[in-house]
């Protein structure tokens, strides 16, 4: 069993479970190896939770990356969709779950691990969402790249935070209508037909 095997299986335990509820005898049932073995590719229960973190923290960055290059659409229907796309993935993928909940829940012992992961996240979003603001043309006089791609972020942040405590029904409307008021706001033109 290597190692990123036995970190994708805590994975899939820490979202279900959280960090309390998940432990390394059902890591290690799950596994296919005793609970000792754990210990030859990782010091304790704390270190191969910081560890899958921080790999669920690149891969999301991996996949919003992806995502944004293979968009072939104007960059309105490009935010919308992304935005629609990422929401879903919360109940489908357990990835985005353990990362969400870690962040926003993280164990007390281990705050400061999981600070210096969300900030790699948030550095990292902020630098793919401008780099997709400064490829579009069309911002208002006084709206600079760096401007737009945080007001977007912040969207993004109030959707994550209505996801994770919210109703989807106010999820819906706050998606629906948030980013045709960000769009008016930063854009000559108007909202176009979707």
């Amino acid at each position: 069993m290597k190692s990123q095997q036995l970190k994708e299986i805590a994975l899939e335990q820490f979202a279900l479970n959280g960090y309390q509820g998940a432990s390394l005898s059902a890591i290690a049932d799950k596994a296919g190896i005793k609970k000792q073995s754990i210990y030859s590719h990782f010091k304790s229960k704390e270190d191969l939770f910081i560890r899958a973190y921080q790999d669920s923290v690149q891969q999301e960055l991996d996949f919003i990356d992806r995502y944004l290059a293979k968009s072939e659409l104007p960059i309105i229907h490009t935010l919308n969709q992304f935005l629609s796309n990422y929401l879903a993935r919360y109940g489908e993928d357990s990835t985005m779950k353990f990362f969400l909940r870690t962040s926003f829940f993280p164990p007390v012992q281990l705050e400061d691990a999981i600070k210096e992961g969300t900030e790699k996240y948030i550095t990292g979003l902020e630098t793919l969402f401008l780099n997709l603001f400064e490829q579009y043309e069309c911002l208002e006089n006084q709206i600079t790249p760096e401007k737009a791609s945080i007001a977007y972020l912040t969207i993004l942040d109030g959707l994550l935070v209505e996801l994770l405590y919210g109703r989807s029904e106010r999820l819906k409307k706050r998606l629906e209508h948030s980013l045709e008021v960000f769009w008016r706001g930063i854009s000559e033109g108007s909202v176009p037909n979707e």
